[in-house]
């Protein structure tokens, strides 16, 4: 059911200084760094393979998200919740609509649908901070 592992979904309190740790300290490339309806999200790649890693002001919570692609969000979902599984409401980001898998403990699991492919691409170089 669950698919490629392609983003970890990272709250973040300063983006900007994230980023400068990633790249400075890790060796990350900066994908894209942008600001927009009030919060700040950036990708980062630390190698060639994914996942790529979302830093977001607005993410609720300190614990990361791992984002899993699926071929189709809503029969993932009914599958998940057939089998049990609560989810949440669904959310979207830059490379499609996802919703996230609730847990009992303390980690952090979503679905998402690519429906948007060449956004990414899209955003790539763009760096507005």
């Amino acid at each position: 059911m669950f698919g490629q592992l392609d983003f970890v979904y990272q709250p973040s309190r300063d983006v900007a200084a994230d980023l400068e740790h990633y790249r400075d300290h890790l060796g990350a490339d900066i994908v894209f760094a942008i600001e927009a309806f009030g919060t700040r999200v950036a990708m980062v790649r630390l190698g060639a393979e994914p996942p790529a890693i979302l830093l977001a002001e607005h993410l609720a919570g300190e614990t990361p998200v791992l984002l899993y692609r699926v071929d189709d969000l809503e029969a993932a979902r009914a599958e998940l919740e057939d089998s049990g599984a609560e989810l949440g409401p669904e959310f979207g980001f830059p490379s499609g609509e996802g919703a996230e898998v609730l847990l009992s403990g303390p980690q952090r699991l979503a679905i998402y649908e690519e429906t948007r492919p060449d956004r990414v691409a899209g955003l790539a170089g763009r760096f507005d901070f």
